[in-house]
């Protein structure tokens, strides 16, 4: 009687520690995470993976496109935002409140240079509001940061640089054990035949924005894995066997 106790106990555990470890993964930023196929072409390379039955959450499901009827195409990409609007406004404390994420990869800052020229430290003080207002909804939240992608008209790029430039010592500043911040060179090795109408990507561009996250993002979700099964664990109680 006793063995069989253990027995479903040690069931009911593994069944238990399952379901509290379904990772959540929100893709957030502008229309370079709205508008885009390089969300479809992740979903396919994670597919067959033990990270295919990730959870990707978000209030939109805007793409462009791209062929795939199947990905999951949730998503917190919206076009024309700026980093510093979505901050100051509060934006990120209500889509967190209705889809709240364990990771979250954000390719942000891109409109509030090319549309109102906004300063590089302006756009990291909002940077750090919105990983406050992550971390307020999940003490835990693994972040990915792109350093982001340049773009093909205007001169744009100098400030995009300077943006890139400040956001590694700004994660390393911020970044915790508990909520780690990795930054991704989102920017290097990206062109302007990378850009199907200067801002965003064409396939190309799509493919090769897919190939920086995708290590990234493996690693965060082990990392967030580990956390939720580790925390889960911890929460079943042991029942008493006479």
């Amino acid at each position: 009687m006793i063995i069989n106790s253990l027995i479903t106990f040690v069931a009911l555990v593994g069944v238990t520690v399952a379901q509290n470890a379904t990772l959540r993964y929100m893709p957030f930023g502008d229309s370079i995470t709205e508008i885009i196929c390089w969300r479809a072409k992740l979903w396919e390379k994670l597919k067959d993976t033990e990270w295919g039955t990730v959870d990707w959450v978000g209030s939109g499901k805007g793409e462009n496109n791209c062929g795939d009827t199947t990905y999951d195409r949730d998503n917190e990409g919206h076009s024309g935002f700026l980093a510093i609007d979505i901050a100051n406004k509060n934006q990120l404390v209500g889509w967190l409140k209705t889809n709240p994420a364990d990771v979250i990869t954000m390719h942000l800052g891109t409109n509030d240079i090319v549309q109102q020229n906004k300063p590089v430290t302006d756009i990291i003080d909002a940077f750090t509001t919105l990983v406050g207002v992550m971390r307020e909804s999940n003490p835990s939240t693994k972040l990915v940061v792109a350093q982001i992608i340049p773009m093909g008209l205007g001169n744009y790029n100098t400030q995009i640089q300077n943006l890139n430039k400040a956001i590694i010592p700004w994660a390393e500043g911020l970044n915790t054990t508990e909520s780690p911040i990795w930054v991704v060179d989102q920017y290097t090795g990206f062109s302007s035949t990378d850009l199907r109408d200067g801002v965003h990507p064409n396939d190309a561009g799509d493919t090769k924005m897919m190939n920086v996250w995708y290590p990234a993002l493996i690693n965060a979700f082990k990392v967030a894995e580990a956390d939720k099964l580790a925390a889960a664990s911890k929460h079943v109680e042991i029942p008493f066997t006479a």
